[in-house]
């Protein structure tokens, strides 16, 4: 269901201007309310009994403080224009006082012109993430160089959300982003730790952004600005035109498809995306919809389910 109010005009039609000038212009000034992210961090650990809570506290904070105090960019963002995320780290195993293992899931929405509505991009779970942790230390990042596995893929995924925003905002307006990740996997090679190389596994930081930056998936990129930009974002006065647009970007990712077929991007992008687009085109007459349709089946047939539900309006 789309929130109560979800077509009202917003207050913030000028920040979104801003927004999409952010993504292109690079500002000089540095000011105190620079910082990029509203980054929401939780720190749970079900399965360890015996370590005190105040462990998982500072490492929250820890975390909290890097991702919504450091400055990233070059770019101006006021309060009002960060980029809300959210990162909930689950601890699995405490091998030692100060080593780590456990997943972590990272969600990005991004505002829509014209509404107070939040739009779900990216929803990702990261099960490679093991790392030493010292209570009531800071992390420390640079992307010019590895200091440690938890701040490296700290960085990473904010560089990495930092691209995928630039890209809804300004077609292709990410690269710089990326390529600061990737620059951060590039460090990352001679780690012990799992999830930065091309050879364990598909779906992982190194795949993520090597996929991003491929030319085969500059289609996917144009979705992103068509979906959003062009599509979400003209959706609070032409509705009609909005939906459109945004099968129409969707179209764009067979080709995708047919070059990575089940491509770890892809599926995040779905993750994020599959109930958006159920609750979108639920009300559209079938016809108008069987493209969409079409297109969805073949390239996320994982929520082939809610697919089938849109279709019947249910």
């Amino acid at each position: 269901m789309w929130p109560v109010g979800y077509w009202t005009v917003s207050k913030n039609a000028s920040y979104m201007l801003r927004r999409t000038l952010v993504a292109i212009l690079l500002v000089a000034s540095w000011t105190a309310q620079a910082q990029e992210f509203n980054c929401s961090v939780s720190v749970i650990a079900p399965q360890i009994q015996s370590t005190p809570q105040r462990i998982w506290t500072s490492m929250e904070t820890a975390i909290r403080e890097l991702m919504n105090a450091r400055r990233w960019t070059d770019l101006n963002y006021t309060v009002q224009e960060r980029i809300e995320c959210n990162m909930l780290l689950t601890i699995t195993e405490q091998s030692s006082a100060d080593r780590f293992k456990g997943t972590l899931q990272v969600t990005y929405s991004r505002p829509v012109f014209g509404t107070d509505y939040m739009s779900p991009v990216i929803d990702l779970v990261d099960n490679d993430v093991e790392f030493t942790f010292l209570e009531n230390t800071q992390i420390e990042f640079t992307p010019e160089r590895f200091q440690s596995n938890l701040s490296s893929i700290l960085g990473f995924y904010a560089y990495f959300i930092l691209g995928v925003d630039g890209d809804t905002f300004s077609e292709l307006g990410g690269t710089d982003f990326y390529n600061v990740a990737q620059q951060v996997v590039a460090n990352a090679q001679n780690a012990s730790e799992k999830g930065w190389k091309a050879f364990e596994g598909t779906k992982n930081r190194y795949w993520l952004i090597d996929n991003q930056l491929q030319a085969v998936f500059r289609p996917f990129r144009e979705c992103l600005y068509k979906y959003h930009r062009l599509g979400l974002d003209i959706m609070s006065t032409k509705l009609a035109d909005g939906r459109t647009e945004i099968g129409d970007a969707i179209d764009k990712l067979r080709t995708v498809h047919q070059a990575k077929p089940s491509s770890y991007n892809l599926q995040v992008f779905f993750n994020a995306k599959a109930d958006e687009l159920v609750d979108l085109f639920k009300p559209v007459p079938a016809q108008e919809k069987s493209r969409l349709f079409t297109t969805l089946q073949i390239i996320d047939p994982g929520n082939i389910s809610k697919y089938q539900n849109m279709m019947r309006g249910s």
